[in-house]
């Protein structure tokens, strides 16, 4: 191994970073555009008087600071007329609000972002913003965090906050300014700093994609007006406690922060509610006195429950939620309210006797299977996309996200708690988080003594943002490096501080820091491409520990959606030169071409003949590719020496129009990663060992499964028959058991050098619960382990798949029907190998199409690529939103690796 192994993906970013821009999606951007305002002003936000509001600013003016000649006096000042000025939304970066405002051509097609003139954002920029307010007998605050990078702010002509007070992304701040605010107009403005990832603790990209122009400057969430009376209450969270493993009962207790805002003496009566059980206190404050007030079992024994409501991860139980309202009133008037919701759940992560991160849930054991998220490049919001995204992780049988820095606003970890998605969140590697704090060779910029307080007060803010969610298990304070004593001290005084309930891991990475010790978790790689065989190996990135980030890098989208974002001649260059940078792949030089993953689908598969032939090569390889990780990791769960007990794909999704790192892309469009993951995934699953040749069963749903019969069958690409065996009586415990079924015979007479398996796992009742079909070949994949790297292990030789390309094209005929009901629509599809012979069909891939014959997305597919022996059918449902159709009737669109393509209606 290198001498900088942890460094995983990417530390090849640095001054390439710098030199190249990239691009991103083509389409229109759900969220980006807003509603009509004049040009120049954002609409007036209306603040209603009644005490306990928080009012988002509904949106900004913006313009840069070399533009404007006048004084933020004047510019802050009501009536200020920006003319000229662009409309951004409530949570926009510069660059979004000029996407949206059509300023630049689509950043995701081509090379188009390239053009886009970066020393545009190398000076300040303006956001200003309107409001009324009804009562300025009220107090009235700026509350807000998620300033990049960091900015003065000033209302009615005056300064409120400055720069130094106002850093980092993640740092929250409440301004009072009720002094200021007078009766009709307000303005608010933020003169926001450019941003430097190197230098600033806000948000990079890494390696993931070519990184923004503006780099992300603006405003990213919402800044919110609040009102309220004398005392304001802040700060409110439930600490709970739950009883494990008997899951009986659970004690809660109830904080938060009383705070007297006014120069005398009050009491205030603080008054709480979860469901019907309710509680309350007097609080004498002193003059600007703030007080923490706690509700516990001790003093209230209703907040000791029996029989809790227990939120679990998806597939495991439900995910009940309860609800906190606390009213702080003084002299009988409600001078402030505050709402909570939180989960009723245990999280526990000691490290096995391996030194392996192992997750326990209300006492359950888990295997940790998710990937790494990416919000949208622009950090544009949009909660319709954001959702649909969740809800392909639980698709997929997944059950964590994990978010490297770029924390999502409140609403993802609300969605996440409502699917029963769990989240690891954490700070980000290869910048400024983590610039040489320990001497390592990081891109990122020394700290200084004021970065230290910059980081524990982003800490601090999101520990109190997060603690109430169910869905989050854990906080990672470190990625490729933990941090030294100075500052994981910062970042453990923080947590301590806001109650923090989860564990705290002190890097993704195989490192410890001095408190935490161990993180347990390794970050081996690899990222680029390896065979399938790689991930049954218990060493570097196979199934043995917890590894944080992995998979076999390349992920080529459907030919649909690389229509979408190449022109002609990228897509010709995209088949036709492995050596060639691809602008869509990534800024580092590392992974700059796809030079190892062609070189793969040409000695695995045999060269592309056209683009169509190295698109479907593509999606078989990536089929296998990614069943194969997460089956290793899923059979090795419960092995009695180095089991796996975790692992994130590399990554869930794109930020982008990319072709690495994805389970589906930009579009929401599915290919073979996305069904290679649905598949490994199964609640109750069949599957075959690289390593060997084991037929095993693993079973994922909570209760035993019994009475299995499990058949594997071997045949020659034309669908000769060579090898055939059933096992019944099979019974296989729940929550990720696995049990073995049988061994493949090491030969077989007159097998050819490529062949198919098919795997059929029958239940008690004889039904089909799962089917697996693998090509594989006599001649296996041969790793070099001695010249592994950080990123791959390299391929000696490769298993000879060729004998795919010798397949009959093989018909299959399909019939189609729609219901529609409450905006959903159900497309039932059904195919059946209609073929003379004895060739299956391999990966018959179902797409569901508008008139135009343009993806209906997103959708969730019953199954898909599946493969079907000649007189077989099978039966596959697609969910979408009728809407998405755009008016026309649905079709469905069959095709396959030797299946000719053809389009049938589906009204």
């Amino acid at each position: 191994m290198p001498s900088r192994p942890a460094l995983g993906r990417r530390y090849a970013v640095t001054a390439l970073v710098l030199g190249l821009l990239g691009s991103l999606t083509s389409g229109v951007w759900a969220g980006a555009r807003q509603p009509a305002a004049p040009h120049g002003h954002a609409r007036t936000t209306h603040v209603p008087s009644a005490a306990g509001t928080g009012t988002p600013l509904a949106g900004y003016a913006i313009q840069s600071s070399a533009k404007v000649s006048d004084s933020p006096a004047a510019v802050s000042s009501p009536g200020y007329p920006a003319r000229g000025w662009y409309p951004a939304g409530p949570r926009s970066t510069v660059l979004a609000a000029l996407l949206a405002d059509g300023v630049y051509a689509d950043p995701f097609f081509s090379t188009n972002q390239q053009k886009i003139p970066r020393a545009d954002f190398q000076v300040p920029w303006w956001y200003r913003s309107d409001f009324t307010v009804e009562d300025t007998a009220r107090r009235t605050f700026l509350d807000f965090s998620g300033v990049i990078s960091a900015a003065d702010v000033y209302v009615d002509g005056r300064q409120v906050a400055k720069t130094a007070e106002v850093t980092g992304a993640y740092t929250h701040h409440e301004l009072d300014i009720t002094s200021l605010v007078r009766s009709g107009t307000n303005t608010v403005a933020f003169r926001i700093q450019p941003d430097d990832p190197d230098k600033d603790l806000t948000m990079g990209w890494i390696d993931w994609l070519q990184p923004p122009p503006d780099r992300n400057m603006g405003i990213v969430r919402d800044v919110l007006v609040r009102t309220g009376g004398p005392v304001a209450l802040r700060d409110a969270h439930v600490v709970t406690r739950l009883a494990v493993p008997s899951l009986a009962s659970a004690d809660l207790t109830v904080k938060a922060q009383a705070r007297n805002d006014t120069g005398s003496a009050v009491t205030a009566e603080v008054t709480g509610h979860i469901g019907a059980t309710g509680f309350t206190r007097q609080v004498p404050l002193a003059a600007h006195e703030t007080k923490t007030v706690t509700f516990s079992p001790a003093d209230t024994p209703a907040l000791h429950l029996t029989a809790p409501k227990v939120w679990w991860p998806a597939g495991m139980g439900g995910q009940p939620l309860y609800e906190l309202d606390l009213t702080a009133s003084v002299a009988g008037a409600t001078s402030d309210t505050t709402h909570e919701s939180f989960g009723i759940r245990d999280v526990q992560a000691p490290l096995d006797p391996d030194g392996a991160r192992r997750y326990r849930i209300n006492g359950r054991t888990l295997l940790i299977k998710g990937g790494g998220w990416s919000p949208d490049e622009f950090l544009r919001w949009d909660s319709r996309y954001v959702e649909d995204r969740l809800k392909y992780a639980v698709d997929l049988g997944l059950n964590t996200i994990r978010l490297e820095g770029h924390l999502e606003p409140d609403e993802f970890f609300d969605l996440a708690d409502r699917y029963g998605i769990l989240t690891l969140p954490g700070w980000e590697c290869c910048d400024k988080w983590e610039g040489n704090v320990n001497g390592a060779d990081e891109p990122g910029e020394p700290w200084t003594e004021a970065d230290y307080p910059v980081a524990k007060a982003s800490m601090a803010a999101e520990a109190a943002r997060l603690r109430d969610h169910p869905s989050v298990i854990s906080f990672l304070i470190g990625s490729d490096f933990a941090p030294d004593a100075k500052i994981e001290k910062a970042y453990l005084d923080a947590l301590r501080a806001a109650d923090w309930p989860d564990p705290v891991v002190s890097a993704a990475s195989a490192k410890s820091s001095p408190r935490l010790g161990s993180s347990g978790m390794k970050m081996t790689g690899p990222y680029d491409w390896v065979p399938p065989g790689y991930w049954y190996a218990k060493r570097e990135g196979g199934a043995t520990g917890f590894n944080s980030e992995t998979s076999a890098g390349p992920s080529i989208p459907t030919l649909d959606t690389l229509r979408r974002m190449l022109t002609p001649a990228e897509l010709d260059t995209l088949w036709k030169d492995p050596a060639a940078r691809q602008y869509h792949r990534s800024p580092s030089s590392v992974f700059g071409t796809l030079k190892i993953y062609d070189a793969a689908l040409t000695g695995r598969y045999g060269a592309p003949t056209g683009l169509a032939d190295y698109v479907r090569k593509a999606q078989l390889a990536q089929y296998e590719n990614v069943r194969a990780q997460f089956e290793a990791y899923d059979r090795n769960a419960t092995d009695a020496s180095k089991p796996s007990t975790g692992v994130i794909h590399w990554m869930f999704d794109s930020g982008w129009t990319s072709l690495h790192w994805q389970l589906m892309d930009r579009y929401l469009d599915q290919g073979g990663a996305y069904f290679g993951a649905k598949k490994a995934n199964e609640p109750l699953h069949i599957q075959y060992s690289y390593d060997n040749r084991s037929v095993v069963v693993v079973n994922h749903r909570p209760a035993s499964a019994t009475g299995l019969t499990a058949r594997a069958t071997l045949f020659d690409p034309d669908g000769t028959q060579r090898y055939d065996k059933t096992v019944t009586g099979l019974t296989v415990s729940g929550d990720g058991a696995h049990g073995t079924a049988l061994t493949l015979p090491s030969s077989v007479g007159g097998l050819s050098s490529t062949y198919l398996l098919r795997l059929v796992l029958t239940g008690a009742d004889g039904q089909e619960v799962s089917r697996n079909v693998y090509w594989l070949s006599t001649r296996p994949d041969t790793l070099d382990w001695s010249g592994t790297t950080w990123y791959y292990t390299p391929t000696t030789s490769y298993a000879d798949l060729s004998g795919l390309a010798s397949m009959a094209q093989v018909p299959v005929s399909a019939t189609a029907a729609t219901e529609s009901s409450d905006g959903t629509s159900t497309t039932t599809v059904t195919l059946r190998n209609t073929g003379s012979g004895k060739t299956p069909a391999l990966l018959a891939d179902v797409h569901l199409v508008d008139a135009r014959g343009e993806p209906v997305l997103p959708v969730r597919w019953s199954d898909n690529e599946v493969s079907l022996w000649p007189g077989e059918s099978v039966t596959l449902t697609a969910t979408y939103r009728t809407a998405d159709l755009h008016g026309s009737a649905p079709r469905a669109r069959v095709s396959g690796w030797n299946t000719p393509e053809r389009t049938v209606p589906a009204a």
